[in-house]
């Protein structure tokens, strides 16, 4: 008999099955005699202890996805807290290589009249001097990215800032010394000592601020790829206008 033939008669895989050929001397003849020797160890409580998990992860399932409760919406929110800050943000924060994969805009300075729907001629008009300044003309900013801009509230997927990748044109993020990073269109790139210092300018702002025209490369957080939600950030952003200066605060209007 084989342990194939055993498990056909009802052992489980999770039995321990040894089998051993062991001598015998039989009383009645005198002979020596060939025997198998079958030990089954019974894993019971493993067995037990696997159904214990699997009903503990059934009974955790149905109060995460299907208790209507109030218990239930508590615990469910409670977990997808969790997953969202302990497993996804750290993930995707590994594979964009950013603290900060996701950046909701807090603030009106790269907003342009119309948001999504917004006259890129019209804007350029009232706007072009500022770029002039900077040798920056209609054609050159048609090809940046985000050329209509956005709008306070939107949320950007960002990626790493690799310096020597930058160019102009380009959004990055940086730390300003501000409570939360800036995020604004890089207008001129200089390298000095084998290191990029950038220079950056809002589009709805009327110039440059003072922080932003010698950005060293360790100040850099990221880059903006692409505009993933418009409007979305303001479920976060609602709760904090009330500390920011009235002239700030709401919705946008162009400069």
């Amino acid at each position: 008999m084989d342990i194939e033939d055993l498990k056909k008669a009802g052992v489980s895989d999770a039995d321990e099955i040894t089998i051993k050929e062991i001598e015998i001397k039989d009383k009645k003849t005198g002979r020596e005699i060939e025997i198998e020797e079958i030990k089954i160890k019974r894993k019971e409580k493993r067995r037990e202890k696997v159904n214990q998990l699997k009903k503990f992860f059934n009974k955790f399932w149905y109060i995460v996805w299907k208790d209507d409760s109030l218990k239930g919406w508590f615990l469910s929110i409670i977990f997808i807290f969790i997953v969202i800050k302990f497993i996804f943000f750290p993930t995707l924060g590994f594979v964009t290589g950013t603290d900060l994969p996701l950046a909701i805009v807090e603030s009106c300075s790269m907003y342009h009249q119309g948001n999504l729907l917004s006259n890129f001629d019209n804007w350029w008009k009232n706007h072009e001097s500022k770029y002039s300044e900077h040798i920056i003309n209609k054609l050159d900013f048609q090809d940046f990215k985000f050329k209509n801009g956005f709008n306070k509230g939107d949320i950007l997927f960002i990626v790493k800032a690799k310096p020597e990748k930058l160019k102009q044109g380009d959004v990055i993020i940086f730390n300003s010394g501000t409570n939360a990073p800036i995020i604004h269109r890089i207008i001129k790139i200089e390298k000095q000592d084998d290191e990029y210092i950038f220079s950056t300018i809002g589009d709805n702002n009327n110039g440059q601020l003072s922080f932003e025209k010698n950005i060293q490369e360790e100040q850099l957080v990221g880059k903006a790829v692409f505009k993933i939600a418009p409007y979305i950030g303001w479920g976060k952003l609602i709760f904090y206008e009330y500390t920011k200066p009235k002239s700030e605060r709401g919705l946008c209007q162009e400069n």
